[in-house]
C-alpha cells in the first residue's frame, strides 16, 4: 500500500525511485548478510570445538622421583601435556601464578594431583583427568585431588568469566549498528569517545549487579570490575567505530567475525587454549574477549595478580582504535560508507532499522535501550542457567528382583537424596529401552553374590556430563560393596560418542545453526526490506532460503568439517522444516512491531533453549523449569534431532519435529491472519526513507565541522 510522508520532503528530499535491479541487488545482499553471520559463526565453533584435543597443557611434577616420574608422563601421554620438573614449594605457585594447569607433588606415601578450577575448569579438568590415568599406568598410587584455587559455589561451571567477558564484547559490539541507522551524528570522535566511556561504565555496573548481587557468582570486587569492564567495553566500541568508518554498516561481520567468531575459541573461557589450534592461541593474545575475560579471572579469583599485562592490551587497544577513528575521520569528514546523508536531529530516520521515522529523543532511547537490552537479556539467562550447575533428581533404572532393588532403592536413595530419582525394573531390555529413549540417564544393574560386580550402563551421545556424573556417582556406591566381596564397578556405554564428537556438543551447534539461520533472515528481512509485507511474499523466498540453507549446512558440517556423519537424507529434510518453521515463528513479533521484538523472539526460539536442550550441561543439571521448556521449546527440539539421528536411531525425533512444527504452523497462521492485517492498515506508519546514502569520495579531506548534508563531494546513492 502508498504511503505519505510524514516529514519535511523540501528539507529532506527522499532519494530517487529505486529500480528493479536495484532492489533485487538488495535483496540478494540481505541473503549474503544473513548467510555470512550464520556460516561465521557455526562454521569456527563446530570446527573448532567438535573433537577438541589438547596438546602442550603446562604442568608440573615435584618431589621424590620427580625426574622419572616426569619422563614416563611424557612417554605416557605424548604432545598432550608440556612437563616440567619444579621444587616442591614451586609446585602449587606454578597453579596460582597460572603458569600450570596442573601439578603432581609426590611424597613417599604416592602423587596428589593439585589443579586450580578457578584458573579454568576445562583446562584443569583436562590435567586432571589426563594426570591420573597416567600416573596410575605408571605404577604411581594417587593418595589425592587437590583443588588449590576452588570455584566458588555461585560459579559451579567456572563461566562466569566467560558470561561477563561476552557481556562486555557485546555491549561494546551491538550498538554501532543502531548509531549508523538513527543517530550517525553520535559518531563524530570527540562525542563518540566519551559516550564509549560512559556507556562501558554504566554497563560493566549492570553486568556486575547480574553476575554479583542477583545470581551470586560474583563476591565484592566492583572497583576492579568496573574497571576493567568499562576500558573493555570502550575498546570494543571504538574498534567497531574504526570498523564502521572503513566499512559502514557491514562493520557488523568484521566485528563479529573478530570480537565473537574468532574470539570464543581464542579466548581460552570456554575450552582450554591448549585446545585450541595454533592460529587461536596467537588470536588469544591480541584479541579483546580473551583478555577481557583473563583480565577479570585475576581480579575475581587470583587478587588481581597477573591481571595488569591483560587490562594493558585492552588499554593499547582503546588508544590505537581512537586515534584511527580520529584519523579516518580527518580524512573522512563526517561521511560514513553507506550511512544516512541526512544526520541532523530532526532527519527522516528510524530508530530501528525498518521502522518508522522516529523523534530524536526515541531515537537515541532506541540507541541505548536496545543493545542494553540484548546484553541483559543474555548474561541474565545464560548465568541464571549455566553458572549454578547442580545435580537433582536424574533418573537412574536399577535392574534386578523386586527382593534386590527395594532395599538398595532405599538405602542408597537415602544415601544421595536428591541427586538421583531411582526406579526399579526388573528386565535389562526394558531398562535399556528406557536409556535409548533417554528417559532415564543410566542403568544400574547391582551385584546380587559375593565375587560378582556391579554394572552401569549409561549413553554418551545424551551427554558427557550426566554421563561423568552418573559413573562418578555410582563408582563410589559400588566401592562400598568391596568389604562384602563384590567386584568393581563395571561400565558399558550403550551409545558411545563418536570420534568427532568427543564433547558431545555437535547436537548442540547443529540445533543452534537451523534455530539462528531461521530467526535471522526475519529480522534481517524486517530490518532490510520492511516493504515487502505481505507473507505469501514472503513465503517462497523463506522456503528457498530453508532448502538452501539446509544444503550448506549439511556440506558445511559433513563433508568440509566432518563433524556430522552420515543420515543425510533425514539431516536435509529436519533441518530445511526447523529452518523454515522457525522463520515463521519468529517472524510474527518481529514484522508486527519491529527489530526490537527480536529480544523476545531470541529468548523464546533461542536462548532459553540453550540451557533447556542439554547440549551443553545436563537438562538435571540446570534449574528445574528448563525441563518444562526442553519439552516445548523449538531449540531442545532441533538438538534432540540431531543427537537422536546419529546416537539412537532416531527414537523421539517425531515428537521433535512436532514442537516445532506447531511453533511454525501457529507463526504462519498468525502471519497471515494477523499480522498481515496489522501492518497493511490504513493507519500504519510508513516506513522511514532508506535513503539517501552517502559515499565519501576517496582520499578527500573534510572539515571536521562540515555537516554532510553539505558535502559537495559526497555521492548521494539510493538504498
Amino acid at each position: 500500500m502508498a504511503h505519505t510522508a510524514t516529514y519535511d520532503t523540501a528539507k529532506y528530499p527522499p532519494p530517487p525511485p529505486e529500480t528493479e535491479q536495484e532492489r533485487k541487488g538488495r535483496i540478494i545482499a540481505l541473503f549474503v548478510m544473513a548467510f555470512l553471520m550464520v556460516t561465521m559463526m557455526y562454521a569456527t565453533y563446530m570446527g573448532t570445538m567438535h573433537a577438541p584435543q589438547a596438546r602442550d597443557l603446562p604442568v608440573v611434577v615435584a618431589g621424590m622421583g620427580a625426574e622419572q616420574t616426569a619422563e614416563g608422563l611424557r612417554a605416557a601421554v605424548g604432545d598432550t601435556l608440556d612437563v616440567s620438573v619444579v621444587d616442591v614449594k614451586d609446585a602449587t605457585a606454578a597453579l596460582t601464578d597460572r603458569e600450570a594447569a596442573g601439578a603432581v607433588v609426590i611424597t613417599d606415601e604416592g602423587a596428589t594431583v593439585q589443579t586450580a578450577m578457578a584458573g579454568g575448569a576445562s583446562r584443569a579438568s583436562t590435567a586432571q583427568n589426563t594426570l591420573v590415568p597416567a600416573l596410575s599406568g605408571l605404577g604411581v598410587t594417587v593418595v589425592g585431588v587437590e583443588d588449590v584455587v576452588p570455584l566458588p559455589e555461585g560459579d559451579g561451571t567456572g563461566t562466569m568469566v566467560l558470561f561477563a567477558a561476552m557481556g562486555f564484547m557485546l555491549a561494546g559490539y551491538v550498538p554501532l549498528s543502531g548509531l549508523i541507522n538513527g543517530t550517525p551524528n553520535l559518531l563524530r570522535s570527540r562525542i563518540f569517545v566519551p559516550l564509549s566511556i560512559g556507556w562501558g561504565a554504566v554497563m560493566s555496573t549492570i553486568i556486575w549487579t547480574i553476575l554479583g548481587p542477583v545470581m551470586g557468582a560474583v563476591d565484592g570486587h566492583y572497583p576492579l570490575f568496573l574497571g576493567v569492564g568499562t576500558l573493555a567495553i570502550a575498546a570494543v566500541s571504538n574498534t567497531m567505530h574504526v570498523f564502521t568508518r572503513l566499512l559502514g554498516p557491514f562493520q557488523v561481520l568484521a566485528g563479529m567475525l573478530l570480537l565473537v567468531v574468532f574470539g570464543v575459541p581464542a579466548s581460552g573461557l570456554a575450552m582450554s587454549l591448549e585446545s585450541m589450534p595454533g592460529f587461536f592461541q596467537v588470536m588469544h593474545h591480541v584479541l579483546p574477549l580473551g583478555q577481557a575475560g583473563e583480565a577479570i579471572r585475576s581480579v575475581i579469583y587470583f587478587d588481581a595478580a597477573d591481571a595488569w599485562p591483560h587490562v594493558a592490551v585492552l588499554a593499547v587497544g582503546f588508544v590505537v582504535t581512537v586515534v584511527l577513528a580520529a584519523l579516518l575521520e580527518k580524512r573522512q569528514g563526517a561521511a560514513i560508507l553507506a550511512a544516512p546523508l541526512y544526520q541532523a536531529p530532526d532527519a527522516p530516520l528510524s530508530a530501528l532499522a525498518g521502522g518508522p521515522v522516529a523523534p530524536y529523543g526515541r531515537r537515541l532511547f532506541a540507541a541505548a535501550a536496545f543493545p542494553a537490552a540484548i546484553v541483559i537479556t543474555v548474561v541474565t539467562l545464560m548465568s541464571f542457567g549455566m553458572a549454578k550447575a547442580q545435580m537433582s533428581d536424574m533418573p537412574v533404572a536399577v535392574v534386578g528382583p523386586e527382593a534386590a532393588t527395594t532395599p538398595f532403592i532405599a538405602g542408597v536413595g537415602e544415601q544421595l537424596g536428591d541427586y538421583v530419582d531411582l526406579r526399579a525394573v526388573e528386565d535389562l531390555d526394558e531398562a535399556e529401552d528406557l536409556l535409548m529413549s533417554q528417559e532415564i540417564v543410566a542403568v544400574y544393574v547391582p551385584a546380587l553374590a559375593p565375587g560378582t560386580s556391579p554394572e552401569l550402563v549409561t549413553a554418551g551421545g545424551a551427554g558427557a556430563a550426566q554421563q561423568s556424573a552418573a559413573t562418578q556417582i555410582f563408582t563410589q556406591i559400588a566401592a562400598g560393596g568391596a568389604e562384602q566381596g563384590f567386584g568393581p564397578l563395571k561400565t558399558r556405554d550403550a551409545a558411545p560418542l563418536t570420534e568427532n564428537d568427543l564433547g558431545g556438543s555437535n547436537s548442540l551447534y547443529v540445533g543452534m545453526a537451523w534455530i539462528m539461520a531461521g530467526f535471522l533472515l526475519t529480522a534481517v528481512f524486517r530490518g532490510g526490506a520492511s516493504e515487502i509485507s505481505r507473507t505469501r511474499a514472503l513465503l517462497p523466498m523463506y522456503a528457498g532460503w530453508a532448502v538452501g540453507m539446509s544444503i550448506w549446512f549439511w556440506f558445511l558440517f559433513d563433508v568440509l568439517i566432518g563433524a556430522v556423519n552420515g543420515h543425510v537424507l533425514t539431516f536435509l529434510g529436519a533441518a530445511a522444516f526447523t529452518i523454515f518453521m522457525v522463520s515463521w515463528a519468529s517472524a510474527v513479533l518481529v514484522r508486527m512491531f519491529g527489530l526490537g521484538a527480536l529480544i523476545p523472539v531470541m529468548v523464546l526460539v533461542m536462548l532459553a533453549g540453550v540451557p533447556a536442550s542439554g547440549g551443553g550441561l545436563s537438562i538435571w543439571m540446570v534449574p528445574e523449569y528448563f525441563r518444562f521448556a526442553a519439552d516445548v521449546l523449538p531449540l531442545p527440539a532441533a538438538v534432540d534431532i540431531a543427537r537422536s539421528v546419529v546416537y539412537f536411531d532416531g527414537v523421539g525425533v517425531g515428537r521433535d519435529l512436532l514442537v516445532i512444527g506447531i511453533w511454525g504452523v501457529v507463526g504462519l497462521l498468525l502471519n497471515f491472519f494477523v499480522v498481515d492485517p496489522y501492518v497493511n492498515r490504513a493507519s500504519a506508519p510508513a516506513p522511514a526513507p532508506m535513503g539517501p546514502k552517502v559515499m565519501p569520495e576517496r582520499g578527500a579531506k573534510k572539515s571536521d565541522d562540515d555537516a554532510p548534508a553539505d558535502d559537495v563531494d559526497a555521492v548521494l546513492v539510493d538504498a
